[in-house]
């Protein structure tokens, strides 16, 4: 009994001594995870606290001038004459290099001040191009950007073939005539994109033709000696749906004296006036009673010392299919129509047929020498004293008026009616 009192107090001192000895294996295991999560904390924060020390010197020293380049990278249907441009803030450009695709580079210029710069000249259509641009800041720290982007694409772009020439100098009927190379159905924005002004303060007006022919002309013929401008602010104008214009020009023309001449085909005579004086009257042969000349006021726009005459391109052929003529040196020819009305000179037929008989096939024939040499013929001096733009005006022949658009034929039309093709 006694020893079985000894026994389990024995027992018990034991079990209190491993008990002690666990818990304090308990308490230094958890004491040591203790440490370790506090070490990795430590850890943490001090990465961190490095990152932004770090962070806040990279921004001490980033340049603070801000480029701004357009358009945007990976853009499409980028206008070729004002899109592409470079702006800086805060700062001043250093280097602006622009490239296509196959690494052509494309001058550019940058301004006097240094906070822009743009292309020296129009880009090339459907061409992917890379901008790249570098500025520096008052303390000469570096800022970059880059950019890619496509220009339009013949596809969705338009342009207008127009007529005269910059720098050209015409008579008095020459409208400003635009062909446009795709059908503009939204004719208001495209023509409010164009202006035609004169010197003389002629109220200038667009007319319509169709969906791609576009003219401008006075009430009357333009004033001697005028100067007419007109400017094209086309780039980016949407003329019809996805189809944008890329022209941004501006074109001068002047205008010489006032000539017109007047061509009866009853009397088969040309009166030729200059500022309202008659200067030269002249024997004619027009159109015969088969084939008889227009009727109507119409403009030279070509001028050729010799060139060929086919009928067959014009419809006069006999039952073989051939042309009814082919004459391949025609001399001192001066265009009246697209449909082939020509002022022309003519060496072929007998001289008594120049103002005795109308002959031809609807032309004005005068009277000329093979080879255009001979400055002293009725046809030489016609073709040295006239311009592209003079007005030669047919009456008194049996055939219809011209249509107004066959040519630079818009005088065929009353201001009223010209006016109401306008869409400004």
């Amino acid at each position: 009994m006694e020893k079985r009192v000894i026994t389990n107090s024995k027992r018990r001192r034991g079990l209190a001594y491993a008990s002690a000895l666990l818990g304090g294996v308990l308490v230094l295991s958890g004491c040591s995870d203790d440490g370790k999560g506090d070490g990795g904390k430590s850890d943490a924060d001090g990465a961190k606290k490095s990152q932004e020390q770090s962070d806040a010197a990279a921004a001490k020293d980033t340049s603070k001038a801000r480029i701004e380049i357009s358009p945007k990278s990976g853009a499409t249907n980028v206008g070729i004459n004002n899109d592409a441009k470079v702006t800086v803030a805060d700062g001043k450009l250093t280097e602006v290099k622009l490239t296509d695709a196959a690494g052509k580079e494309v001058k550019g210029t940058i301004a006097a001040d240094g906070t822009s710069w743009k292309p020296d000249t129009r880009l090339e259509r459907a061409t992917v191009y890379k901008l790249s641009a570098t500025a520096v800041d008052g303390d000469n720290r570096k800022a970059h950007e880059n950019r890619s982007f496509t220009t339009v694409s013949p596809k969705n772009s338009f342009i207008g073939n127009f007529t005269p020439e910059d720098g050209s100098k015409v008579g008095v009927g020459m409208p400003v005539s635009i062909r446009f190379d795709k059908a503009i159905t939204n004719k208001k924005a495209v023509q409010a994109g164009i202006e035609v002004t004169s010197s003389s303060g002629q109220e200038v007006v667009g007319h319509w033709f169709d969906a791609q022919r576009l003219d401008f002309r006075p009430q009357d013929y333009w004033k001697g000696g005028s100067e007419v401008t007109m400017k094209l602010k086309l780039d980016g104008v949407e003329g019809a749906d996805g189809v944008l214009g890329v022209q941004d020009k501006t074109v001068k023309f002047t205008v010489g004296r006032n000539q017109v001449s007047t061509v009866d085909v009853k009397t088969k005579k040309m009166t030729v006036t200059q500022d309202g004086k008659v200067v030269r009257t002249i024997p004619i042969s027009a159109g015969s009673p088969d084939n008889p000349t227009y009727n109507g006021k119409m403009v030279i726009s070509e001028k050729f010392k010799e060139t060929r005459m086919d009928g067959a391109t014009v419809g006069f052929t006999d039952d073989d299919g051939k042309g009814e003529y082919d004459i391949k040196d025609v001399p001192h020819a001066m265009r009246l129509s697209t449909s082939g009305t020509f002022i022309h000179g003519n060496y072929w037929g007998a001289k008594s047929i120049f103002g005795g008989a109308n002959t031809s096939h609807g032309c004005v024939g005068l009277s000329d020498t093979q080879g255009a040499d001979d400055p002293n013929t009725p046809g030489a001096w016609f073709f040295n004293n006239s311009m592209v733009g003079d007005v030669v005006i047919v009456k008194n022949s049996p055939d219809k008026t011209i249509k107004p658009d066959n040519g630079l034929n818009g005088w065929n039309l009353d201001w009223a009616a010209w006016k109401a093709g306008s869409e400004v």
